[in-house]
């Protein structure tokens, strides 16, 4: 494993870091899974893959590692140190950090899936739109932050309000910054050339609601790309809510997919 390799290093702000997850014993040039973290764009960090699994042994990253990938687990600048299109950049960068060094550390990115959680299912989400990859895996992920006023229940989301976590990422209150809230929205990215998706998301989800990932999935489906969109019945946000062997069939219907597009070996277990 490599632990806190500095793969950008951005100015008047903290190093970016990313844990590299490896095999013990690789076969070769490994398919690659960048994972992005959630937290609103305000917390979290790279060291965990979602609050359901953190007592997971072994852990959902050495999980994926035995399956055979690497798994690079990236910080990036939250919105408190910097607003969008700061976070895209950053997790860009990453990728052609992987790349400059793909021969030293035995990595093929030709063969990348990027996999977020909520806010780092944005942020994975809009990487596969807009650079080279193999596929994407989006678990209960904002796709329009122009229509989650109208989807949230009422009184839960003010377009006008500049403190929502939507808001700090762009730097304005949706309602003034409209084109700026398009912009950082994945649907505005689609088109024929996307990666295949998939997109999980809990029916109960209370706070990116499940409508989120419907209007994620049309947009893909009418553009002619490939989505497999999988409503979680009773699921809320963080998979609260669902019993364990649930949130095993989360993850090993991920890595599923995740085999199945940079392999032709077909899907495997962790």
């Amino acid at each position: 494993m490599l632990r806190g390799a500095v793969y950008c290093a951005p100015t008047d702000i903290r190093p970016l870091e990313l844990d590299l997850w490896l095999p013990d014993e690789p076969q070769g040039a490994l398919p690659v899974i960048v994972y992005l973290h959630g937290g609103a764009w305000r917390t979290g960090t790279r060291g965990e893959m979602s609050p359901r699994m953190r007592d997971w042994q072994p852990a959902p990253f050495a999980r994926l590692a035995r399956a055979g990938f690497a798994v690079a687990s990236l910080d990036y600048r939250l919105s408190g140190e910097a607003s969008y299109p700061a976070q895209l950049d950053d997790v860009t960068a990453a990728l052609a950090w992987l790349d400059a060094r793909a021969a030293e550390l035995a990595l093929d990115t030709r063969r990348i899936v990027t996999w977020g959680e909520s806010a780092g299912a944005h942020l994975a989400a809009l990487l596969a739109l807009t650079a080279p990859v193999s596929g994407c895996v989006v678990w209960y992920g904002p796709a329009d932050l122009t229509t989650l006023p109208g989807q949230d229940p009422p009184g839960a989301y003010d377009p006008a309000d500049p403190s929502t976590p939507e808001a700090l990422l762009i730097g304005a209150a949706i309602a003034d910054a409209p084109d700026r809230a398009r912009t950082a929205s994945p649907v505005t990215h689609v088109t024929a050339d996307a990666p295949p998706f998939l997109i999980l998301h809990g029916t109960d989800d209370a706070v990116i609601p499940l409508a989120q990932g419907e209007q994620l999935a049309a947009a893909l489906r009418d553009s002619g790309a490939d989505v497999d969109f999988r409503p979680v019945p009773g699921a809320d946000h963080l998979w609260a809510g669902l019993p364990d062997e649930d949130v095993e069939w989360c993850f090993h219907t991920s890595l599923a997919f995740a085999r199945s597009h940079t392999t032709d070996q077909g899907p495997i277990g962790a």
